[in-house]
């Protein structure tokens, strides 16, 4: 049966979990726990904190999944519930850090700076990598300064790469106030980064 699962559609394996088969509803954690930990990390920056919000972000799907309607496409429905878990911990705690960088396991902006420049000099890496490192923190801090539902729009829009649609549909927000979020944050985080341009 478990093998069986991983062949099936989202679709499939969402109605089998609403039967109440465990299975069904631990294959949607298989297919999910990482994309969901790493929106959740990139928001809360924090990998105890991060997991724990996963943790807590499926225990509300699994109480609530009798509710999803498969008019709506499972990953954002499960996106929604998760970005909605970091905002309301965002909100209590008002840990107001982020990382451009995604997951733990990402390639950090200095590390794709240091690779390119191999056949420089040491001393120039060394400067340039350091120059990647304050602008990243720069990125960093501005993002932070950003309210939640701007930060959880940019973040969807240009880490995870989504389109304006998924993102309306995952915040559940209509698409104009998405669109006018993501244009009110890249005006901020211009505003916030100006300093580094002179």
């Amino acid at each position: 049966m478990p093998d069986e699962l991983g062949t099936l559609p989202d679709a499939d394996v969402v109605r089998l979990a609403q039967q109440g088969r465990e299975l069904a509803f631990r294959e949607l954690v298989r297919r999910y726990e990482r994309p969901v930990f790493s929106l959740v990390f990139r928001m809360v920056r924090d990998r105890e904190t991060a997991e724990d919000l996963a943790q807590d972000a499926f225990v509300k799907v699994l109480n609530h999944i009798d509710k999803y309607s498969p008019e709506f496409k499972f990953s954002s429905w499960l996106f929604k519930i998760a970005n909605n878990v970091a905002i309301d911990h965002l909100r209590r705690r008002k840990l107001d850090t982020i990382s451009m960088d995604g997951s733990p396991h990402a390639t950090t902006a200095s590390e794709v700076e240091a690779s390119s420049l191999e056949l420089v000099s040491e001393q120039e890496s060394a400067l340039d990598e350091m120059e990647a490192k304050e602008l990243g923190s720069a990125i960093e801090r501005a993002i932070a300064a950003l309210r939640p539902e701007y930060r959880a729009c940019i973040m969807l829009r240009h880490v995870e790469g989504r389109a304006y649609e998924e993102i309306a549909a995952t915040l559940d927000l209509p698409l104009g106030t998405v669109k006018t979020y993501i244009h009110r944050a890249r005006h901020e985080l211009r505003k916030a980064l100006e300093p580094l341009r002179q």
